[in-house]
């Protein structure tokens, strides 16, 4: 290169830099943390998030009517408005039956090895403080417009917590943290649960939780860059009932996903025997509406919603049988086929072409196990080794399979963190949940170095798929997934910072001795995952039977009877029991 032409590089180079560093102040002078902004249901205040003083928080912001009177049991209408709105604080959480608030004694706390550290965990993963009504259709948006790319990549959390329970505003779901390490903009929203959610009226819509989904997802597309993010940067992630949202999501809106990536954190729609029937839902419905005194079957069917829509909604939920018309393990009322937004036969569907990030963690049923045990319900190492087989391991292999298959750039992870601040229990191991306070950087107590390592590694990965699906990980040095080769990301394997890959065969090989549920019918995709070459696959605990669908009776300590519990449906104290079984799935 000339000296002329050496010159003319530098003055180039030095003249954008001017540019960048001019943006940079101009957005710096003229954004004021948690100013107004314009937004179509109305002009949102917000204010500087907490011990983030730098990111504006706008919370409690509607993008839904009220689903009340008329709206009960409908799909939703979007909110429209001019009024000022003051995003200071959370919206109502949507309705959930509350568990029993008999506290566990130290017999049980001790029989569960239960730690201190568990209960606050579990306090962080839940609710207990939350207000709830029917006008819950609200929204948060955190995002620092001031600092960073003048448009952000968008991350959209979708909660679980099983189709019965979960809430925007549990504090292990708060965005600030990832807005302002990463700059991203976070956007969570509440979705309506149960049979308020998912209501079974053969005569009515299907699915509104679901339904409820994708109108907030418009609200971020619709408004999202009056924020500083980019609508054309829109990644859902999710996690358990959350991920299997975003699992269904890709298939509900394959031609028009809005979102350009997707993430399913141990949840899809092959999981917990997800959907359940129409049949099966229909008969749920009716016992509640019996139990109301609103009718069956054979009544007129608009007298029966009119009855139904004219009774309080603790009285609906409480009306609920606890595990009568149950179908899978979610309950009653969750996903159900409507061959609108949940199909019968997923093999004639196809899933929006776009990336995806998929995964699960090591022992996702050691928080369950954990649960069982303060009821004194203890099962074997073999019944929770295939209820991890057959819940999440399998599932996400034929899922990534299934996004392979449709030529989707496709990541698969394990993720196996254990630190001292999130150990429920000494037999938890890397539970289900357990990444949240990772990702979301919201872990309690004071937290170790290879954890804040491993933390700011993985938020790194998830923010890196958000601002390029298509490169971002590639780019972050993840290989993208091959079920034949050495493809899968193990996370924080031996709790070290980085990416370790491994054949997916070390986690899949015993699918071949699993019937996972949601895929014993042809109607679905059923490729298992690919074991490798010279790969054979050993059976282990009651997979070795042959079946993993086998339900082992559990044993029981003297102060509680076996069959206590239906399937994973399971009450218990509000702070552990319901928390553990509900919101985490």
């Amino acid at each position: 290169m000339n000296s002329a032409m050496r010159s003319f590089v530098i003055l180039a180079l030095a003249a954008a830099s001017c540019v960048v560093a001019t943006d940079l102040e101009q957005r710096a002078a003229n954004w004021t943390v948690g100013q107004t902004v314009q937004t179509s249901s109305g002009p949102v205040s917000g204010h500087p998030a907490k011990n983030d003083s730098d990111v504006s928080e706008y919370l409690g912001i509607p993008f839904g009517q009220a689903p009340v009177g008329d709206l009960r049991f409908a799909a939703p209408v979007a909110f429209n408005g001019t009024a000022p709105l003051n995003g200071s604080v959370f919206g109502y959480s949507c309705p959930v039956l509350q568990g029993s608030s008999t506290l566990p004694t130290a017999a049980e706390i001790a029989a569960a090895n239960l730690t201190d550290v568990g209960i606050e965990v579990f306090e962080v993963l839940s609710n207990t403080n939350a207000s709830y009504s029917e006008d819950c259709l609200y929204l948060n948006v955190w995002t620092k417009p001031q600092t960073g790319e003048a448009k952000k990549a968008v991350l959209v959390w979708v909660y679980g917590g099983a189709f019965t329970s979960g809430s925007s505003s549990i504090p292990a779901y708060n965005g600030a943290n990832i807005a302002n390490q990463e700059d991203v903009v976070v956007v969570s929203f509440n979705y309506r649960l149960s049979i308020l959610g998912f209501p079974g009226d053969p005569n009515g819509p299907q699915n509104l939780g679901f339904l409820d989904q994708r109108l907030a997802v418009e609200w971020v597309r619709d408004n999202i860059e009056n924020f500083g993010g980019d609508p054309s940067r829109i990644t859902l992630f999710g996690q358990s009932a959350g991920g299997a949202s975003v699992d269904a999501y890709s298939y509900a809106w394959a031609s028009d996903p809005i979102a350009a990536g997707f993430i399913s954190e141990s949840g899809t729609m092959f999981s917990w025997g997800l959907p359940n029937s129409q049949a099966s839902v229909t008969k749920a419905w009716y016992a509640v509406a019996g139990n109301l005194g609103c009718g069956n079957a054979s009544s007129d069917p608009t007298a029966v919603m009119t009855c139904m829509r004219q009774q309080n909604y603790t009285a609906i939920l409480e009306a609920i049988p606890v595990s009568k018309g149950v179908s899978g393990i979610l309950g009653s009322f969750g996903p159900t086929v409507d061959e609108t937004v949940v199909f019968s036969n997923y093999s004639q569907r196809t899933h929006a072409k776009i990336p995806m990030l998929i995964g699960n963690n090591n022992y996702e049923g050691g928080i369950f196990r954990t649960e069982y045990a303060l009821d004194g319900i203890f099962y074997s190492d073999a019944f929770w080794d295939d209820f991890n087989l057959q819940e999440f391991t399998c599932p996400a292999g034929i899922r990534a399979n299934a996004s392979l298959a449709a030529g989707n750039p496709t990541w698969r992870y394990r993720y196996f963190g254990v630190f001292p601040n999130l150990a429920v229990s000494s037999e938890a191991g890397t539970y289900h949940a357990a990444e949240l306070p990772i990702i979301f950087d919201t872990a309690p107590g004071s937290s170790t170095a290879d954890e804040v390592s491993i933390a700011n590694y993985m938020r790194g990965a998830w923010a890196a798929f958000a601002k390029d699906p298509q490169n971002g990980l590639t780019t972050y040095g993840w290989p993208s997934y091959n079920p034949s080769q050495d493809t899968l990301i193990r996370l924080a394997y031996n709790n070290i910072t980085g990416t370790n890959v491994i054949n997916p065969y070390r986690y899949d090989a015993d699918c071949v001795f699993v019937n996972v549920s949601s895929t014993n019918s042809s109607a679905y995709p059923t490729t298992l995952p690919d074991l490798g070459a010279n790969v054979t696959p050993t059976a282990t605990g009651a997979s070795a039977t042959g079946s993993a669908t086998q339900t082992p009776a559990p044993r029981t300590s003297s102060s509680a009877a076996a069959g206590t519990k239906s399937s994973m449906q399971v009450g218990g104290w509000l702070g552990l029991g319901a928390v553990v079984a509900a919101y985490l799935l």
